[in-house]
C-alpha cells in the first residue's frame, strides 16, 4: 500500500509499504477517511531530519502521516474478541497507545501515560494516510451509524479536541466565550459552543475563517488585526469581557489577548499548540481571580461523547470540510493547507 510521509521541508513523499498484518490484540482497519489536522503542519514544517514532537517509539524509517483515522476492521488479530472488534465493524481510532495498566492509560487518557513512551498515531507510529492502518483493539471507538466516515475523521482529532476543552470550560447557555483562531479546531468550537446555547465571539485574522465563523453560527467576529480586540470584546460584553476565553491559534498574541478578554472571575483555556506567551502574573490573573486551563484533545471515552453529542444536537461536523483529497493528491492538499485560510481538508479512500 501507498503512505503519505512528512520528510520536511514543507514536501510530502508517497512511499510503498507492505499491508499491516495484525498481531496479538491488534486489528486492521480499512481507512475510509483520514483528515487533516493544524497539528500536522508542526511535522510538515520541520527541517528535513528533525525529530517529531514525540519520543520515538518503534519505528525508525518514514512514518505514515494522519491522526484523524475512520474506517472499517478489515481484520482481526489473535486474542481479540467480537467485545473489542469484529470485521466490518466502523470505528474511529483513538490516536494514542501508553502502557495500557497505569491510571492513565486505565481511564482512557493513553496519551498522558508515564509508564512508557506513548505512541501517536501519525507521529511516531504509523499513521492513517495509507490504505490501512494497524492499531490496538483497545484504542477503536465505535462509529456510529448516524455518522459519515469524515465525519468520525473530524471527531478523532479536530472537533474532539474542540469538544474537550468545552467542556473543561464548563461552558453553558449562560455564557459568552470568546474564540481565538477559527481554524478546524477554532471552527469545531464555534459549532459546539453554539450548540451548547452560548453566545460566541469568533476572532481570526483571515477574512475567509471569519466569514466560516459566521456561517457556523458565531454571533460577533472580530478580526485583531484590524482592530483592538481586547477592546472589541469588552465593548460587546458590557465593559466585563467573556466569561470563558479558549484559544486555539498557539499564537502568544492571541493567547495573551484571552487571557486579557477574559472577565473577574473568568476562565481561560488554551489548546493551540506550540510557542509561549508572557503573562504578567498580578494585573492579569490574581486581581482577576482568572483560572487558566489547558486541555489536550480527549480520553476515548470523550471521543464517544463527543460522538453522541454531535447526533443528538444534529450537528452537521461534514460541513467542516471545504476541500476532499484523494493521497495522490497530498502535496497539492498540505500546500494548500498550509496557507491556513482554508477550512478542514480530509482524505477519502
Amino acid at each position: 500500500m501507498k503512505g503519505v510521509t512528512f520528510p520536511g521541508d514543507r514536501t510530502t513523499e508517497t512511499i510503498e509499504f507492505p499491508d499491516p498484518t495484525p498481531g496479538m490484540g491488534e486489528v486492521a482497519v480499512a481507512i475510509k477517511a483520514s483528515g487533516m489536522c493544524g497539528s500536522d503542519l508542526k511535522s510538515y514544517r520541520r527541517a528535513k531530519g528533525a525529530a517529531t514532537s514525540f519520543r520515538s517509539a518503534k519505528i525508525t524509517g518514514p512514518v505514515i502521516m494522519g491522526h484523524e483515522p475512520c474506517g472499517v476492521v478489515a481484520a482481526v488479530g489473535p486474542g481479540v474478541t467480537k467485545a473489542w472488534a469484529q470485521v466490518g465493524d466502523r470505528v474511529m481510532v483513538h490516536h494514542y497507545q501508553g502502557c495500557t495498566v497505569c491510571n492513565h492509560c486505565r481511564s482512557g487518557w493513553a496519551q498522558l501515560c508515564q509508564e512508557v513512551p506513548v505512541e501517536v498515531y501519525g507521529n511516531n507510529a504509523h499513521g492513517a494516510h495509507a490504505r490501512y492502518m494497524c492499531v490496538p483493539a483497545n484504542t477503536l471507538v465505535k462509529l456510529p451509524d448516524e455518522l459519515s466516515f469524515q465525519a468520525g475523521a473530524a471527531i478523532s482529532c479536530g472537533t474532539g479536541t474542540a469538544y474537550g476543552a468545552l467542556r473543561r470550560l464548563n461552558l453553558s447557555g449562560n455564557d459568552t466565550i470568546a474564540i481565538f483562531g477559527q481554524g478546524p479546531v477554532g471552527l469545531s468550537a464555534t459549532q459546539l459552543a453554539k450548540a451548547m446555547g452560548a453566545r460566541v465571539i469568533a476572532l481570526d485574522i483571515s477574512p475567509e475563517r471569519l466569514a466560516r465563523a459566521r456561517e457556523f453560527g458565531a454571533d460577533e467576529v472580530i478580526d485583531p488585526g484590524s482592530k483592538d480586540a481586547i477592546a472589541a470584546i469588552k465593548d460587546l460584553t458590557h465593559g466585563y469581557g467573556a466569561r470563558c476565553t479558549l484559544d486555539t491559534s498557539g499564537s502568544p498574541e492571541a493567547r495573551i489577548q484571552a487571557v486579557r478578554s477574559a472577565k473577574v472571575w473568568g476562565t481561560v483555556c488554551f489548546v493551540g499548540e506550540g510557542n509561549d506567551v508572557t503573562i504578567d502574573v498580578s494585573p492579569d490573573m490574581l486581581r482577576k481571580q482568572l483560572t487558566i486551563i489547558a486541555s489536550w484533545t480527549f480520553s476515548a471515552m470523550g471521543q464517544a461523547d463527543c460522538a453522541r453529542f454531535v447526533i443528538d444536537r444534529k450537528i452537521d461536523v461534514d460541513t467542516l470540510f471545504t476541500h476532499t483529497w484523494k493521497l495522490g493528491q497530498a502535496d497539492e492538499a498540505y500546500k494548500l493547507f498550509d496557507k491556513q485560510n482554508t477550512g478542514k481538508g480530509v482524505f477519502l479512500m
